[in-house]
């Protein structure tokens, strides 16, 4: 049976968040009774991640663990997305700082015939129930202003780590991402806007991981100079045209 949705999980060095994470999210998918699988990417991971995964696999058969080498959070969410097989296709933090419970607030619009809906700490009616420390917050601030001032005009959070979009836009914009890091955010939504499809933000709960791997000062510098390569990126690899239809129902 091809599933309604895929849920990838990109994971590195998550032996000790995800087992509550793939808890909650089974319990998700039970209770919705949608037919989902769930991709949990093992990015090279040192740690037990990969163990942990299995493990729970050998009692819920829609989990799959799938392994590569240490490319970065991009390239782990690439790899999910090219094995995906639902009708609309998620990607989480392995922390769910996003609570799974939000994932209908994602699907409304792409039923809706958005292509892409993404959660967003910026908006009103957005709850942080556990903020970031405030230098942390303030950077990331900063950034989603470069963003729209330097590549995507008018989205204001491109940093939340739960994103939603249907199988087509999936399918052309994940191939030829480059930016393998934390910004490949970024360009993935850089390349659906460009190529027409409709990005849709929604309000959403936060919950920030005291665990968070991002560094305040070094992960920042790194997106900032991703952030200016994008579009010379796209230029260089652009996004596959898509068929005819496709092009008219975005013209």
């Amino acid at each position: 049976m091809i599933p309604e949705l895929s849920i990838v999980i990109p994971a590195y060095n998550e032996a000790a968040r995800l087992p509550p994470t793939l808890e909650r999210v089974e319990a998700y998918v039970a209770a919705s009774g949608v037919p989902t699988e769930v991709i949990v990417v093992d990015d090279g991971s040192t740690d037990d991640t990969a163990d942990v995964v299995r493990r729970h696999a050998a009692g819920w058969p829609q989990l799959r663990l799938l392994a590569g080498s240490h490319g970065g959070k991009g390239a782990a969410v690439q790899l999910g997305m090219a094995a995906a097989r639902g009708r609309f296709r998620i990607f989480s933090d392995a922390d769910l700082s996003v609570p799974i419970d939000d994932l209908e607030k994602l699907l409304k619009p792409l039923r809706a015939g958005a292509g892409a809906a993404i959660a967003s700490r910026a908006l009103r009616g957005s709850v942080v129930e556990v903020h970031q420390p405030w230098y942390r917050e303030t950077m990331g601030k900063i950034f989603n202003k470069l963003v729209r001032i330097f590549v995507l005009g008018g989205v204001r959070d491109t940093q939340c780590g739960f994103k939603a979009f249907t199988a087509e836009v999936a399918e052309r914009v994940f191939p030829a991402l480059q930016t393998r890091g934390f910004g490949f955010d970024v360009e993935i939504l850089y390349r659906a806007q460009h190529a027409g499809y409709r990005i849709v933000e929604v309000p959403t709960r936060w919950i920030n991981s005291p665990q968070s791997r991002v560094h305040p000062v070094r992960h920042s510098l790194a997106m900032f100079f991703e952030l200016l390569a994008i579009p010379d990126r796209v230029r260089k690899h652009p996004t596959p045209a898509g068929n005819s239809h496709e092009r008219r129902a975005s013209a």
